[in-house]
Formats: C-alpha cells, structure tokens, sequence
C-alpha cells in the first residue's frame, strides 16, 4: 500500500474519491426525480381513465424506481460521511452554513420521501385508490425538494451569500438564511438540475418502451408510456436548454474563469466567436478548428459585439486580490465536458422531437430504426448529467468556496494512507453496486408485465373449453 501511495497527497486522494462518490451517486439522483414523477403521472393516467394498460405501467415502471432509489439513498450516505473525513478543514469552515439546508433535506425531504414511499409500496388494496395516488405524488414531491436543498448547499459554494466571517473563529456563520435559499445561483441552478432529471425519467421511460415496442410486448401499455414519454422528453428538452443558457449567462458574472476556461479563451475579446470543436492545442496552433464568428458574445452577454473576459486577464485579476499562485481550472476539462454536455442535450431534443413527428404521422410503433435508436439513447442523459457536475465542480478550482477557500487549504489533516484505503474500498464496494443496480435494472426492464384477463373473459373461456 505504501508503494502504491508514495508520492500521492492527501489532497488528491480526496479529490479522487469525491469525484468517483460524487459522480457515482448522481447517476441515480437524476433518474430518481424523473422516474418518480413520471410514475405519478402514469397512476394519475389510470386512476382517471380506469385504463389497465396505464396501472400495468405504473406498477412496471414503479419497480424500476424503487431498485433505483433504494441503490441512490445508499450511495448519498457516503457523501455527508467524506466531508467529515476527507475535507475536515471545510467542514469546520462553513459547516455552519453548509450544515443547515443538508439537515433539512434529511429531516423534511428525505423523511417524507421514505414515509410516502412506504405508504405507496405496502398501501395498494389497504388504502384508498385517492390516498394511495395521493401517496406517490407526494414522494415525488419530497425527490424534488431533496434536489432543492442539496442544490443550494452546492450554490453556496459557487456563489456564497448571507454569511459573515466570525473575527474570533475566522469561520463563516450564516446570518440570512433566506439569503442562502434564494441566492440567484440556486435558483438559476435549480431549475437546470430539476429539468434535466425530467429529462433523464422521460429518455428513461422512452428506451423501456421502444425497446419492448420492437419486441412486440404488450404494444398497448408500451406504447402509451412512450408517448408520454416523448412529450416530457421534448418539452423538458427545450426547458433544460433555455435554462442552461440562462445559467451560464450567470456565471459568466460570477464565475467568470469557468466560462472562460470552457472556451479556451486564453485573452479577452469583444465580438468573441464561440468554438464548436478544436483538435489539437487549445491554446496555440490547433490542427482543426471550427468557430463561429460573435456567437460567444451573444450567447454571454445577448450582445453581438459584447466583451468577453479571457483567462489571462482574469488571473490577473485573481493575483491582485488573492496574493500569488494559479486561479486557472483544467481547461481541457472544461472545455470538453461543456462541449459534450451541451451536444448530448441537443441530441435528446432531436430525438424527442422526431418521435412527437412519428407519434403525429401514426408511425412510432412501425419505426424500428427509431425504436432501436431510442432504446441506446437511454445512456445519453447520464453522460450528459455527468459531465454537467464535472464542469461545474472542475471549474470553480482552485476554490471549494468560491473566493473564501480553496482545495488545498480545506483538506483534512490525515496521512494518505487512510484516504487511499477508503478511496479503495469505496471504489470496489460502488463497482459491487453498480453490477447490482444494473443487473436488476436491465433484468426488470426485460420482463414484460402480465396482461390480466378480466374475470368475464375468464368465464367465457371456461365455457369455450
């Protein structure tokens, strides 16, 4: 272990295993929203239709939840642990800040998610058919305001407000906790997380579908619940765009160095052309570059010949009110994972709006080549949810609060051998997870529900026979 080790900080081996728990966990969080709010509305469809295929659906897609959402609240435990632990320095700096909406999410959100939960899974037949929709509504409700809290615990970190530096402690105590909840980079924020979990729940339930569509299961049911599923998928689409664009033109106020970075625009220009894709050195010479004049300008500040600030200047800005050293982010990994964030959300509309095309011509059933298209598009959002954390994590750095602190100062204290062991153990023990999570996943998504015979049917085959 020591060999494996020696020459690795403490630093990095927490930042590593933040990232592989960070990144893990929020595979299932977005999917968690989506699919749960999309089991209300299929319960919804049934309780006001009396339709069969729609509670076929419910219940099909209700078990994919639950296997998703149980694997996602294991996971999310580890991430309170690693403040503790990894990042001891951080948690004794903002913890009085940072500690307040995480205790609300688990004593109000995470509460009401479990108990509605468990009122929806063992209250079918012993609770009215209202109460028991009622019931899965409201843990919908609790998903999307666990979201709310975690989300602003993180925009504090991006944009911190309502707080003051105690003189004694040299701690951050908060002083407005309205100010904290309603910071704009929270609500900006919130709105793009929340829709693009919808997006997530809605591909979701369109790769199930058409995958059991080509299969020819139970055509009815599945291809109710795909073109519900096509209907989210476009709208939330569009939202997740238009709320992206309203978010980035945030930061580009007040964080202005990860906008930058996300362009590889090393100096300030007015007029600034956006980069659709660059091979090559990103700051001189590239091999191929392809670039659209006055885009950037527009798209950060809605004017054509708008100034944008370049990442040279912006250090130099950062040493005069910082002191000495590098306020410059992996501008690879920005400018890449920007790149393939925003393309993936492009290509999510795309297929949204040529099924909604197909649903208008009659067609979707009889569309194999889109069906078999849909059905691998399931990956697309995860991909894309991913790299939309790694680019707003990646390019605050060097702060883990945005002008207060930075990595390497919040840290903890302990030898690197602790930390690679955990991080070692976390990894074989997400891996263990992730091979469950699937293998479940896939194995329920596989098996077709049972088309009850009503019992009128029943008797009239009984007689046939």
């Amino acid at each position: 272990m020591s060999l494996l080790i020696a020459g690795i900080s403490t630093l990095s081996l927490a930042r590593w295993q933040f990232a592989v728990t960070t990144v893990f966990h929020y595979l299932f969080v977005p999917l968690t929203i989506g699919l749960g709010l999309l089991v209300a509305v299929l319960q919804t469809a049934s309780y006001r239709t009396g339709d069969a295929a729609y509670e076929r659906m419910t219940r099909f897609f209700g078990n994919l939840f639950l296997v998703n959402f149980a694997i996602g609240v294991v996971t999310g435990i580890v991430q309170e642990f690693q403040f503790g632990m990894d990042w001891s320095k951080y948690s004794v700096f903002v913890g009085n800040i940072f500690g307040a909406p995480l205790a609300i999410e688990g004593l109000l959100a995470f509460f009401m998610e479990s108990t509605f939960l468990g009122i929806w899974i063992f209250g079918r037949g012993r609770v009215s058919k209202r109460v028991h929709l009622a019931s899965i509504w409201m843990a919908s409700l609790g998903t999307i305001l666990s979201a709310a809290f975690i989300v602003a615990a993180n925009s504090w970190m991006q944009h911190p407000v309502g707080y003051v530096i105690d003189p004694k402690t040299h701690q951050a105590v908060m002083n407005n906790f309205w100010a904290v909840m309603t910071n704009s980079t929270f609500i900006a924020a919130y709105g793009h997380v929340l829709f693009s979990a919808f997006l997530t729940g809605g591909v979701f339930l369109l790769a199930v579908s058409a995958w059991h569509l080509r299969k020819g299961h139970d055509l009815e049911a599945f291809s109710k619940a795909a073109k519900v599923a096509i209907v989210v998928t476009v709208v939330t689409a569009i939202a997740t765009m238009f709320l992206g664009d309203n978010q980035a033109k945030m930061e580009e106020v007040q964080q202005p160095m990860k906008m930058a970075a996300a362009e590889a625009l090393y100096n300030t220009e007015s007029g600034a052309s956006f980069s659709i894709f660059t091979l090559g050195n990103l700051q001189d010479n590239p091999i191929l570059q392809v670039r659209i004049p006055h885009i950037l300008s527009v798209l950060a500040t809605n004017t054509w010949n708008g100034k944008v600030q370049g990442i040279n200047q912006l250090q130099k800005q950062a040493v005069h009110q910082y002191g000495a050293g590098s306020y410059v982010p992996m501008i690879w990994v920005l400018y890449w994972s920007f790149r393939i964030m925003v393309g993936l959300g492009i290509l999510l509309f795309l297929l949204g709006g040529i099924g909604l095309w197909l649903v208008r011509k009659r067609r979707l059933e009889r569309s194999p080549r889109y069906l078999r298209f849909a059905t691998w598009m399931v990956l697309a959002p995860f991909l894309a949810n991913s790299f939309g954390w790694i680019f707003t994590e990646v390019g605050r750095q060097p702060w883990v609060v945005n002008g207060l602190l930075t990595t390497s100062k919040a840290v903890t204290a302990i030898s690197p051998g602790y930390v690679a062991a955990s991080l070692i153990g976390f990894t074989a023990v997400y891996s263990l997870l992730a091979v469950i999570e699937i293998g479940l996943m896939v194995r329920l998504a596989k098996v077709a529900p049972a088309v009850e015979v009503p019992a009128e049917a029943e008797r009239d085959l009984e007689l046939v026979y």
